[in-house]
């Protein structure tokens, strides 16, 4: 009986092995053709977590030659505004107008800065592990000491679906991706 639990247990340390390659081959082939895109594009819902709070906001992302802008989609109240949000900055510049909405840890980031910062992420991260859930390739990323980002990939395609921003060693950002658009030179 032992002769045949010892194979088939490693039979099964091999398969997962060759799945978690699987991931990373996929996940790496993902983050090149990110970085080669001329254009990018999509929106979020985003529920940021501060430490006795709760906001969320509806979000548009798009990328080209000229940079990154996020748009607010919601709240009502600020629908529209449309700007670039530098790195590591808690502030979104419109015009000369400068909205502060509010750092959510130590190191600066915002809920209008999380869309910049998980890309940051998707495309420069280490990759601490990665793994299947619920059909989906989910990935952790470190790209710095500050920040893990974790994003489940729809697969094949490894569209993300959703992403997940930890700061200070907690959860501060829920990021829900739809209308993911991807364009480049013909």
């Amino acid at each position: 009986m032992k002769r045949l639990i010892i194979p088939i247990l490693l039979c099964a340390l091999l398969l997962t092995a060759c799945g978690k390659r699987r991931g990373e081959g996929d996940f790496r082939a993902f983050a090149e053709r990110l970085n080669t895109l001329d254009t990018l594009s999509f929106t979020a819902q985003v529920r940021a977590e501060y430490e006795h709070k709760t906001a969320r906001f509806g979000l548009a992302y798009e990328e080209d030659g000229e940079g990154g802008r996020v748009t607010v989609l919601a709240p009502e109240l600020i629908r529209g505004v449309s700007a670039r949000v530098k790195p590591g900055s808690s502030t979104l510049e419109y015009d000369s107008v400068v909205l502060d909405t509010g750092s959510l840890d130590s190191f600066g980031l915002s809920p209008l800065s999380s869309l910049p910062a998980m890309l940051r992420a998707m495309r420069l991260g280490h990759v601490d592990s990665i793994w299947d859930e619920d059909g989906k390739t989910v990935v952790m990323l470190e790209p710095d000491d500050e920040l893990r980002c974790s994003v489940w990939f729809s697969r094949p395609d490894m569209r993300p679906l959703r992403a997940e921003l930890f700061t200070d060693g907690r959860v501060t950002v829920f990021i829900e991706i739809s209308d993911w658009t991807e364009g480049t030179k013909s």
